[in-house]
């Protein structure tokens, strides 16, 4: 017996959830994530009020207080200020609570004033979808079981859990958690799959974050980002445009010298440099580590892995176990040692804002004269390697 005005076979209800949950979250990535937090591109009037009615209708989240809550999620990323990071408050927490962290986010006055700003503030904005937030999702809730029937309730209840899961349970916690990482950024990001579909391209977060501005969250040539593609389409027609993408890496014949180009080009692309300096240490790290097992110098249970995760990181980062256990490893090889100062120099010369440019230049030829004086192949090819960034 048909219940409401449209009557579909089983699957024709799941489709319709599967369908309204993906302009959900198209929203999410396209309107309030790429173009209101980052600036990453600019939407036509028509769409972004679209996206902004569409949220109020199935989210009840307000533009403001999410951009604010995101950018300070970056700007505090994986400290005690961050909103939302498993990393401080645990997986369990951000996974299952995420959307209580959120909440209580929003109510931080300071949050909102200090990382707001850029957000609208017309007249609908602060009569209709601020101050009542909670309306546009019980319009939501008449409309579908209206066209649905009793059907509609579960629809809508998919459409209420389905940004407080994908975004706010997964992207949050299983984004800084777990995954591979193309780059070696100065937090916890990882992308969750290569292909960003289900999330609209948030599961390619490692990417986001070593180029936040970036309206392309997709990298290799081997991932999918399905936002970008929406993206991509609606400037053809129009409707939207792209602001900013991330550089792709470009290579040339190796320079005798390091000159200014280089060093602006390792700059840009300081984290796509540090992860291909730690895959280029691979396997003179790992064989060192096994030659101290062999000797018995170090415990059996040490691998590559551990050093692998230390050296991505900032010393500052790391918890005081992993500060000791790395300790002990560098004092048993002067290698290892080598090894991970050459790391900690590297990354030191793009960190350094206050010198000249001429300086930071003089520090990164010195860093490639000592790279291939060490006497280390695998840093005598990263040299190489190194002046090669175009």
């Amino acid at each position: 017996m048909q219940l409401g005005l449209i009557d579909l076979p089983w699957w024709g209800y799941v489709l319709v959830a599967l369908a309204l949950t993906h302009v959900t979250i198209a929203a999410v990535t396209i309107y309030l994530h790429r173009s209101q937090a980052h600036r990453a591109l600019d939407l036509h009037p028509v769409v972004s009020h679209f996206f902004r009615f569409w949220l109020w209708m199935t989210t009840g989240m307000v533009t403001k207080e999410w951009v604010s809550i995101h950018r300070k999620h970056h700007a505090k990323c994986e400290t005690e200020e961050d909103p939302h990071s498993p990393q401080t408050r645990g997986i369990k927490k951000v996974f299952w609570e995420g959307a209580e962290l959120y909440r209580a986010e929003a109510k931080n006055r300071e949050t909102l004033e200090k990382y707001g700003h850029g957000t609208p503030d017309d007249w609908i904005e602060r009569n209709l979808y601020t101050k009542h937030s909670a309306l546009g999702v019980s319009l939501m809730l008449i409309l579908n079981v209206i066209l649905f029937g009793p059907l509609g309730l579960t629809i809508w209840a998919v459409q209420m859990a389905w940004i407080p899961v994908t975004a706010a349970g997964i992207i949050n916690g299983i984004g800084h958690y777990w995954g591979y990482r193309n780059f070696a950024s100065e937090d916890a990001s990882t992308n969750i799959s290569p292909w960003g579909i289900l999330i609209g391209g948030e599961e390619l977060h490692n990417n986001h974050h070593a180029y936040g501005t970036s309206a392309r969250l997709s990298n290799k040539w081997y991932e999918f980002d399905i936002g970008w593609l929406y993206i991509k389409l609606m400037s053809y027609v129009g409707l939207a445009t792209i602001r900013k993408v991330a550089p792709t890496v470009k290579w040339q014949p190796a320079k005798p010298l390091c000159d200014l180009d280089t060093l602006q080009a390792v700059i840009t692309h300081r984290y796509d440099v540090m992860t291909r300096f730690v895959k280029s240490v691979r396997a003179d790290v790992a064989g060192e580590i096994a030659k101290l097992k062999a000797n018995a110098a170090l415990p059996q249970h040490w691998h590559f892995d551990s050093f692998r995760r230390w050296l991505y990181k900032e010393p500052a980062q790391l918890a005081a176990a992993d500060q000791a256990e790395l300790e002990t490893l560098l004092g048993k090889s002067e290698r290892l040692r080598t090894v991970y100062r050459m790391r900690q120099e590297l990354a030191a010369i793009w960190s350094r804002s206050t010198a000249s440019r001429e300086q930071l230049l003089e520090q990164l030829q010195a860093w490639c004269k000592r790279a291939e004086e060490s006497g280390i192949q695998s840093l005598q090819q990263f040299s190489v390697r190194l002046r090669s960034y175009a």
